[in-house]
């Protein structure tokens, strides 16, 4: 399944698939058509995958398939990364499984994040996989985390469960599986509806060194 759009008051949940939801250009496609809707049609963006995986990040089958082209795919993944943390309207990832490497990267550039409590990790496994982090994300990961909780994230390949997740402020909140959505919509309605053009300057005044690096990257 690929990802799919559904209004809830005004809110927009954008499930990013029911597998790995991995980033294929395809998928890319799909979500940023997705998302031009959300701006236009709604006053908040939860986003959520299926089952046992938020994302598993980039499309690596792809990438060795295509390496000639890496450095656009990459642009991509960075461009998609900037839109999120620079969106007009508040946002929320609903982590819901395993995120890992880009895709713990794509919740991290939501304004808050709600993860499963008893199951599921939060991780960077560049270390691990031997894959630096671009400046682009690297400067994401950092503008979101405390130095040493950055340190731990990137350098050690740290599996987070939720708790861990939460004390080291990867995100906001956890919640039973069959609530995570639902703590989500309710951590975003009473935000939504401001002025778009005024949070979405204020978004990109704050994050403006970290969308300057994914720009460039």
């Amino acid at each position: 399944m690929t990802a799919t759009l559904d209004l809830r008051d005004g809110i927009a949940v954008l499930t990013l698939g029911d597998d790995e939801n991995r980033f294929s250009p395809d998928w890319l496609d799909t979500v940023g058509a997705q998302l031009d809707q959300v701006e236009a049609d709604a006053r908040g963006l939860v986003t959520v995958g299926t089952g046992k995986f938020y994302s598993n990040g980039l499309d690596l089958d792809w990438l060795m398939a295509n390496g000639e082209r890496a450095d656009w795919y990459v642009g991509r993944v960075h461009d998609l990364f900037a839109r999120i943390l620079t969106f007009p309207l508040p946002t929320v990832a609903a982590v819901n499984g395993h995120a890992f490497g880009a895709g713990a990267m794509f919740a991290l550039a939501h304004d808050f994040r709600i993860m499963r409590a008893d199951r599921g990790y939060y991780c960077f496994p560049e270390v691990d996989i031997n894959i630096p982090f671009t400046p682009g994300m690297a400067a994401l990961i950092q503008a979101k985390l405390s130095p040493q909780d950055a340190v731990v994230a990137m350098t050690t390949g740290h599996r987070y469960g939720g708790a861990d997740a939460l004390t080291a402020r990867l995100v906001d909140a956890t919640a039973p599986e069959t609530e995570v959505v639902g703590a989500a919509i309710e951590r975003i309605t009473p935000i939504a509806g401001k002025d778009r053009g005024t949070l979405g300057a204020i978004k990109t005044t704050m994050f403006a060194p970290v969308v300057a690096a994914l720009r460039t990257t």
